[in-house]
C-alpha cells in the first residue's frame, strides 16, 4: 500500500476524531495572516467511507504532511482514473466529473479519486443540498468538469491560462478553479499549509477542504469570510491562507444545512 493510500485510509478516522464545533469564481486567494485557534478543526458528521472501503486503524497517528520530496515539475500530461464512481446525491441536476493526476506527480489517480469521492459525498458535501447529483466518469467520457492534481509549475500554468494567478511571492502556492477545471496544487495536497500544521489539523482534513472549496467555485460559489471567532470556517473561506479566528472546516453543509459566512 502506498503513502497516498495510507492517507486515504486516514480520512474517516481523522475527520471522525475532530467531529462537534465549530471556503473569485476563478480567483486566487489573497494573503492574510493566520489567526491561532484553541480548537483546530470544526466537528461535524464524519464522511461515509470512500469506494476503497477499508476501516482506518483508530490507533493510527494523524498525518499533517505527507513524507518525502514533492516534485515541483511533472510531465505536463495526465493519467485518469478510468472507473465510474457511485452516484452521489439523491435528486437535482447531474454533474459528471473526471479525476486526473499529472504524470510524474507520484500519486495514484484511483487513490486521489477516492478522496474526491469522500469530500463530495460527505455527509456534509455539496450533494447535501438535495438539488445536486455528482458522479465520477472515466477519462474519455462526456463530463462537466475535471478535478486535476498537478505539480506546482503545471498548476500555475493551467490556472494562469484560466485567468488565475496562484503565485505568492513569485512561487505557485494556492489551487484554483478555471472554467471546467478544478486544479489542485500538489504542494498543498502533500504539505497542507503552515497554519493547519501548526494547529495540528490532519492532512486528510485539508484535502477534503481544498476539494470542496475549488469544486464550490465550479458550482458557482464565491469567497466568504469568517462569521466569528471560534466558529467553523465556511468552506468557501480562503482557509489555505488564513483562518481569521475561525476553526478549520472542510464541509459546505453542517447538520444538513448550508453553512456559510459573510460574502467577500
Amino acid at each position: 500500500m502506498g503513502q497516498a493510500a495510507a492517507l486515504v485510509l486516514a480520512v474517516v478516522a481523522a475527520v471522525a476524531v475532530v467531529i462537534d464545533q465549530r471556503g473569485a469564481d476563478v480567483g486566487a486567494e489573497v494573503v492574510t495572516a493566520a489567526s491561532p485557534s484553541s480548537s483546530p478543526v470544526a466537528t461535524g458528521a464524519a464522511p461515509s467511507p470512500s469506494r476503497s472501503t477499508v476501516a482506518a486503524s483508530p490507533s493510527a497517528p494523524p498525518v499533517y504532511q505527507a513524507p518525502g520530496p514533492v516534485p515541483s515539475v511533472g510531465r505536463g500530461t495526465f493519467g485518469y482514473d478510468d472507473r465510474s464512481g457511485p452516484l452521489l446525491g439523491e435528486a437535482g441536476a447531474m454533474r459528471r466529473y473526471r479525476v486526473a493526476v499529472e504524470n510524474g506527480a507520484g500519486e495514484d489517480p484511483a487513490e486521489v479519486a477516492a478522496v474526491v469521492t469522500t469530500a463530495l459525498a460527505g455527509p456534509g458535501g455539496w450533494v447535501d443540498s438535495g438539488r445536486l447529483r455528482l458522479q465520477q466518469v472515466p477519462g474519455g467520457a462526456a463530463h462537466d468538469f475535471t478535478v486535476y492534481l498537478a505539480t506546482a509549475q503545471t498548476a500555475a500554468r493551467m490556472c494562469l491560462a484560466g485567468g488565475v494567478d496562484i503565485r505568492i511571492g513569485g512561487r505557485p502556492y494556492t489551487s484554483c478553479r478555471a472554467p471546467g477545471k478544478v486544479i489542485i496544487n500538489l504542494d498543498r495536497w502533500r504539505l497542507s499549509v503552515p497554519h493547519f500544521v501548526e494547529l495540528k489539523v490532519p492532512l486528510s482534513v485539508y484535502r477534503l477542504y481544498v476539494v470542496n472549496h475549488e469544486v464550490g467555485h465550479q458550482l458557482g460559489n464565491r469567497h466568504e469570510r469568517c462569521p466569528g471567532a471560534g466558529r467553523p470556517a465556511p468552506v468557501m473561506m480562503q482557509q489555505t491562507l488564513f483562518l481569521d479566528g475561525c476553526v478549520a472546516n472542510p464541509w459546505p453543509y453542517r447538520g444538513g444545512q448550508r453553512y456559510s459566512g459573510p460574502p467577500v
